[in-house]
C-alpha cells in the first residue's frame, strides 16, 4: 500500500484538517474529504449527496377547447437560500420545464442511439420527457462562476436528447468556460437593452421575496419552411417583468429544435421537435439537486448529518409565497396577432391578451426528500407544501422544536435507511458539527469566445464595451447586427429571408419599450429589480436592429468598486 501525508492546518472550531491518499479495501464514501477533530473523539467527513428533492406544484387539467399550449409563465420570488456563496451547491428557485406534445407516438424512440438520454432506459420505451426540454429560470448552479449571494436568472434548452445545453446566446448552461461551437449555437439575442451573461443575470441589492416574473412565449418571427430539415415557425420567446426592465429578451431558434432529425438521419423526428409541436407545460417545482453535507459519529457510534443553512422569507404566520399568477396562453393571447404583424399587418403592442389566457387551479403535495438516496423523515413536521388564498403556492411553516420559521433543518440522526430530523441540541457535542462550516465558493475562470467563425464573420458593427455587475463580474460586449449575431451564421438562409426578419426586429425594438407591461403585473407584492449594470443604451445609429452580444465574463480586477 502507498500512503503519503499532506499538509496539515488548524481549522474552525480547533479541527485539525488531514488529508491523506486513500488505502486499497477502505470503506471510504467517494469524494469524501477526511476531517478530524483534535479531539480525536470523533471524524467528519465531507460529501455532495446532502438533499434531494422536488418541492412543487401541480395544476388542474387544462381544458382542450383553448389549446393553452403557445406560452406558460408566472411571478416567482427572489431571494438569498443561503447566506453565503457555497462551492458544490445547486438548488433551482421556482421554475418550469417545457416539452414537445408527442403524445400521439407510443413507440417508436424519440432520442436517436448515440445520444446521451437514450442510455437512460427508464425514460424508454419514446424517450419522450428527454427529448427536448426548455428549462432554467431562477437558481443557483453548481457550474455558477460568479456567486454573490442571491440567485440569478438563466435560461436553459436541451435540444438533442441532454447531449448539449443552451443556457445564453453564446454558452452553454455553465459546463464550459468557452462559447458553444458555432453548429450548437441557439438562442438568439432579442433585447437590445439588456446584457445577457453567460453566468446568469444578477438582480440589484437584497432581493428579499420580491417577485421576478417570467414566461415563454411560442412567437412566429420566420416563416415555416420545406427545407431538409422541415422546421416550424415557432421561436420560444423568453419575457421578464421586473421592477427596471420589461419585455422579450431572447429567444429559440426554431432549427435549434429540427436539426436533429437531420444530424441522425431519422425522418421520424420531422416535425416533433418544439419548432413545430404544442408545448407541454405541467406545474413547476424548486430542484434541490447537490447540497454539501457533513456526518460524524459519536461516542456511541451513532451518525449525524449536517446541513448549510437553508432559508425563505415568511411572513409573521411562517408563510413563504413562492409563486403567483400561474397562466397558460394559446396563440389568441400573443402568437396570431404578431404573425399578422409579421405578414404585414397593423403593429402588435406585445402585451398578452386575456382572450387567450387561462389561470388553472393550483394544487401540491408533500415533498419526499432524501439524502445519498435515503429517506428523510420528519421534514414535513417542520413546514409543508401549501396552496394560500388567491392561488399562491408556497410554504407553511409549523410550530416546532427544530429550527426557527422560515428555515430548513440542518442536523439529522441516522437511524437504520433513514435519516432523522433533530434538533440542534440533540447532536452531541464530541461530533463537532456544529461549529464545522462549509466551503465557501471562489470565482471561477474567465467565459471566453472564439475570435473566429460565427463571432468575426460578419462580425460586430462596434465594440468592444464593458460592464461591470453586481455579482463581482466585468463583461465585455459588442453591438452586433440582429441577423449578423453568432447563432444565425449556422444557417444558409437567404438574403430575403435574412431581410425579412431583420426588419421586423426593428419594428420591434422602435415598438416596444422596456417599461411596458406585456405580462399582466403581479396581484400581489413587489417586483424585483436586474440589476442596472445589465441595463445599456444602444450607441448613436445602432437605436434599433442591433443587440448588445456578450464575448466575455470574467472576475472583475482587485480594488475596482462594482456598483
Amino acid at each position: 500500500m502507498n500512503a503519503c501525508l499532506a499538509r496539515a492546518e488548524r481549522g474552525p472550531g480547533r479541527l485539525f484538517r488531514l488529508s491523506r491518499e486513500i488505502h486499497v479495501g477502505w470503506a471510504v464514501p467517494w469524494l469524501a474529504v477526511h476531517l478530524w477533530p483534535f479531539s480525536g473523539l470523533a471524524q467528519i467527513t465531507s460529501h455532495s449527496q446532502g438533499l434531494h428533492g422536488y418541492i412543487s406544484f401541480g395544476i388542474e387539467k387544462l381544458p382542450p377547447e383553448g389549446a393553452y399550449t403557445a406560452g406558460m409563465g408566472f411571478y416567482a420570488a427572489v431571494w438569498p437560500l443561503i447566506d453565503q456563496p457555497l462551492a458544490g451547491f445547486q438548488i433551482g428557485l421556482p421554475s418550469s420545464w417545457i416539452l414537445p406534445d408527442n403524445a400521439d407516438n407510443k413507440h417508436t424512440p424519440l432520442c436517436p442511439e448515440g445520444t446521451r438520454a437514450r442510455r437512460w432506459t427508464a425514460r424508454g420505451p419514446t424517450w419522450s420527457s428527454v427529448f427536448q426540454t426548455i428549462e432554467g429560470g431562477l437558481g443557483y448552479w453548481a457550474g455558477n462562476h460568479f456567486r454573490y449571494g442571491p440567485p440569478k436568472f438563466s435560461m436553459n434548452g436541451t435540444p438533442q436528447c441532454y447531449d448539449y445545453e443552451i443556457g445564453s446566446p453564446g454558452w452553454s448552461f455553465f459546463y464550459s468556460n468557452e462559447a458553444l461551437p458555432d453548429d450548437r449555437l441557439g438562442i438568439a439575442q432579442l433585447s437590445n437593452r439588456l446584457l445577457i451573461p453567460p453566468d446568469g443575470l444578477p438582480f440589484q441589492g437584497h432581493p428579499n421575496g420580491e417577485f421576478l416574473g417570467y414566461t415563454w412565449m411560442s412567437l412566429p418571427f420566420t416563416e415555416p419552411t420545406a427545407d431538409d430539415p422541415p422546421t416550424g415557425e415557432q421561436s420560444w420567446t423568453c419575457f421578464l417583468s421586473a421592477a427596471n426592465f420589461k419585455g422579450p429578451i431572447a429567444y429559440f431558434i426554431p432549427e435549434t429544435w429540427s436539426k436533429i432529425a437531420k444530424l441522425f438521419n431519422e425522418p421520424f423526428l420531422y416535425g416533433r421537435g418544439l419548432d413545430a409541436r404544442p408545448g407541454i407545460m405541467g406545474g413547476g417545482a424548486m430542484e434541490i439537486n447537490t447540497v454539501p453535507r457533513f456526518d460524524s459519529t459519536d461516542a456511541q457510534g451513532v451518525t449525524y448529518t449536517k446541513l448549510p443553512k437553508l432559508q425563505w422569507p415568511v411572513d409573521a404566520d411562517g408563510r413563504a409565497y413562492l409563486v403567483q399568477d400561474v397562466t397558460y396562453y394559446s396563440k389568441a393571447a400573443l402568437y396570431d396577432d404578431f404573425k399578422a404583424w409579421r405578414d404585414g399587418g397593423p403593429p402588435c403592442s406585445g402585451r398578452f391578451g386575456h382572450k387567450g389566457a387561462f389561470q388553472p387551479k393550483l394544487n401540491t403535495r408533500t415533498t419526499r426528500y432524501d439524502m445519498a438516496g435515503q429517506e428523510i423523515a420528519g421534514v414535513e413536521r417542520v413546514f409543508n407544501t401549501r396552496v394560500f388564498e388567491g392561488n399562491v403556492w408556497g410554504l407553511q411553516w409549523f410550530t416546532n422544536d427544530i429550527c426557527p420559521a422560515g428555515q430548513f433543518p440542518q442536523y439529522f440522526k441516522h437511524v437504520g435507511n433513514q435519516r432523522v430530523v433533530v434538533a440542534p441540541t440533540e447532536v452531541p457535542p464530541e461530533t463537532g458539527l456544529h461549529t464545522q462550516t462549509f466551503k465557501l465558493a471562489s470565482p471561477g475562470p474567465p467565459y471566453t469566445s472564439p475570435n473566429r467563425g460565427a463571432w468575426t464573420h460578419p462580425g460586430p458593427a462596434q465594440g468592444p464595451f464593458t460592464a461591470r455587475l453586481a455579482d463581482g463580474s466585468v463583461v465585455t460586449y459588442y453591438w452586433y447586427r440582429f441577423v449578423d449575431q453568432p447563432s444565425f451564421q449556422q444557417y444558409k438562409w437567404s438574403p430575403e429571408k435574412k431581410a425579412r426578419l431583420q426588419a421586423l426586429v426593428e419594428q420591434l425594438h422602435a415598438a416596444w419599450p422596456i417599461d411596458r407591461e406585456y405580462m399582466p403585473p403581479p396581484t400581489r407584492g413587489r417586483l424585483v429589480a436586474l440589476d442596472p449594470a445589465l441595463i445599456v443604451t444602444p450607441p448613436p445609429g445602432l437605436d434599433v436592429g442591433y443587440v448588445p452580444i456578450v464575448t466575455r465574463q470574467e472576475k472583475a480586477p482587485s480594488g475596482e468598486t462594482i456598483p
